[in-house]
């Protein structure tokens, strides 16, 4: 991978992880993890954590095809304060997070991960603009791994942005680290063109009072998998992911939300929407929220909203919930998947609005109860002008 940033001189910054004394969990969900590759056996697709996703489209990235690709760059545009830099993988702070491979994937990127790239937010910084970090590919013959690791200092508050758009077989691993009372919204837009294959897992670990909000985008790409994860640290914290994603014919995009309440009194929220459209069209989404026994007093809810515009497109939602402690304030969760709603089509062309207009519109207001609370309007504008991008493209052909 070729990138404008120099790695650092001195030396690497403290590492943020701890242990945590937890009881043991056994769950089909949530597989225990290993550094060692051995640990990880090659999937067949009859795993749990496997059997909606399509193997034979991965190019080998879950099997052992070479990950020493670079045709892959990045671009950093950050505020003053805040330390964007590559760093050697022996010398960096990687496991921070406390994260530790749990599939096959994880554990080959990082492996092959021959530097980690380091996002580090002082402590009290805040930041009105936000840490854009884009990743270009221009291949995707050669696969590829990298690491991201974005660490925010105590009581600090700023918007990272990680931007994916080119062609790429990417495998990646990406730990976020929140200290006590930090606020961190971390965005990742997945825009790649329609051959990329990306296998990404994310792990955060939330601080005392700290605040997450964690927000993907999936527009692009061929197969696009991303394993979602956090826990916390100490009590007060609060993790939000939100999503939006739009599949068009043959295009699998899939989610895996995990969030593991390891702390009392913490609170998440999960909700994600998907629109999708086109024959093969393959969208997945699998949420998870484990209560364990010493989490008392948490408050938790996952939802998932799919909207199916055409025949031949089909979406599996899958939400789960474990729960150890009788003592918690609040925990549920929903899905739904559903075609588009003929009142609303009939209310707006009893309006004089065309046919064409009318399931455009019914689409972007399905979007935009997430979009509008991302709380930056910069991307918000971005984001919106992508979905119009994607509306006029496809649904005005859906009559």
């Amino acid at each position: 991978m070729t990138t404008s940033l120099q790695a650092p001189t001195g030396a690497a910054v403290q590492d943020l992880s701890t242990a945590l004394e937890l009881s043991p969990v056994e769950s089909h969900l949530h597989p225990e993890g290993s550094f060692d590759l051995a640990d990880h056996s090659v999937p067949t697709g009859l795993e749990e954590i496997w059997r909606f996703t399509p193997l034979k489209r991965l190019r080998g990235l879950h099997q052992d095809t070479p990950l020493d690709g670079d045709d892959l760059s990045i671009q950093v545009d950050a505020p003053d304060g805040i330390s964007a830099v590559s760093v050697p993988a022996a010398d960096s702070a990687r496991g921070a997070s406390g994260y530790v491979p749990v599939d096959r994937v994880s554990a080959r990127a990082w492996e092959a991960a021959r530097s980690v790239f380091e996002v580090t937010i002082p402590a009290n910084l805040e930041t009105d603009e936000p840490t854009t970090i884009r990743l270009h590919g221009s291949g995707a013959d050669q696969a590829a791994a990298g690491h991201l690791l974005v660490r925010a200092g105590q009581f600090s508050k700023t918007v990272v942005v990680v931007d994916y758009d080119g062609s790429a077989t990417w495998a990646e691993n990406i730990e976020v680290v929140l200290e006590d009372g930090a606020q961190l919204t971390f965005v990742t837009i997945q825009d790649w063109n329609d051959d990329s294959v990306h296998v990404v897992t994310q792990h955060a670990r939330v601080g005392r009072d700290a605040q997450l909000r964690h927000i993907a985008v999936s527009l692009g790409g061929d197969v696009v998998r991303a394993s979602t994860s956090a826990d916390y640290r100490g009590t007060g914290g609060s993790v939000e992911m939100l999503g939006v994603y739009f599949a068009d014919a043959g295009q699998h995009i899939e989610h895996r939300l995990f969030v593991d309440h390891t702390a009392p009194r913490t609170k998440s929220n999960v909700e994600y929407k998907g629109a999708l459209q086109g024959k093969d069209a393959h969208t997945v989404w699998i949420g998870n929220v484990l209560i364990r026994k010493e989490a008392e007093g948490i408050l938790t809810y996952e939802s998932n909203d799919n909207l199916v515009l055409t025949d031949g497109a089909k979406a599996d939602s899958v939400p789960n919930l474990e729960i150890e402690t009788g003592d918690i304030e609040g925990a549920g969760h929903a899905s739904t998947t559903g075609r588009f709603d003929d009142e609303h089509l009939f209310y707006l062309q009893s309006r004089g609005i065309e046919e064409e207009e009318a399931r455009r519109l019914v689409v972007h207001g399905f979007f935009n109860d997430i979009i509008r609370r991302i709380g930056v309007p910069s991307l918000q504008e971005r984001l919106i002008a992508s979905i119009e991008e994607e509306l006029a493209e496809h649904v005005g052909r859906l009559a």
